[in-house]
Parts: C-alpha cells; structure tokens; sequence
C-alpha cells in the first residue's frame, strides 16, 4: 500500500454504504463474510472485509460486538483536484443525496471552488478544483 487508506467499522450496513461508494466513485469492490472469513464474532453474513480499490479507495466492515461504528469529528476525505470539475460536481451531488451539504461546492473568494459534505453513512468529504489555466 502507498499511502493511508481509510477503514470504517460500519453498523451492520457495510455491504450498502461500499456499494454506494463503488456507484459513485467506480473502481473494484470485494467483499468477505464473516463466514467466508471463518468469524464467530457476528452474523455469518456480516461483512468482515470489504474493499474499494480505484480513484478513491477505502475499506471497512461491518462493527463487531464492543466495536464503535463510524463517527468522524474533525476529520474530512479531501478529493481536491482528484479529477475534472465535472466529474467532482457529479460525486459532491451523489454524496450530498441522503446527506448534508455542510458548504456548497462553488467558486470561493481565493480562487479555488471547494464544498463539504456528510454522506448518509457519516463520512465528511471535502471535494473541489483550482479554476483552468
């Protein structure tokens, strides 16, 4: 792995909330059980280990007894400049839907365009792009 990869302990909709990300975002999911992983510790068709692999890349589960699911407080997945201003409008308004727009993605007095939203699964994301040369 290059870098960092984000993992969510999702409350037992794991399968959903990755499946949401690979519409919007594209790119190869993976899946595993915990009864294809051989776990005791959830339901046989909870989510042990699920993966996104493309432009955005992200794991994540399903939380397992005693585990806390998902809740970020000062943190955002930053897709700054990770593809063509239309192509960001399109993925601030596919996680927008069911979620809060927390700053419109729009033009901003330094320059660049940028907005922030909370998807319906929790996740903070901070999407925008310096203006064309």
């Amino acid at each position: 792995m290059a870098s960092p990869m984000i993992y969510v302990s999702f409350p037992g909709n794991a399968r959903e909330a990755l499946g949401f990300y690979e519409e919007i975002f594209g790119g190869k999911l993976s899946l595993f059980t915990n009864k294809e992983f051989g776990n005791d510790d959830g339901p046989p068709e909870a989510i042990a280990h699920g993966e996104l692999q493309g432009i955005v890349t992200l794991a994540g589960s399903d939380m397992s007894s005693g585990d806390k699911s998902v809740k970020f407080e000062g943190l955002m997945l930053s897709l700054l400049g990770t593809a063509e201003p239309p192509v960001l409008h399109q993925w601030f308004d596919q996680l927008a839907d069911g979620g809060e727009v927390v700053d419109p993605l729009a033009p901003k007095p330094w320059g660049a365009s940028d907005g922030q939203v909370v998807d319906r699964y929790g996740l903070h994301w901070l999407i925008g792009y310096e203006p064309a040369s």
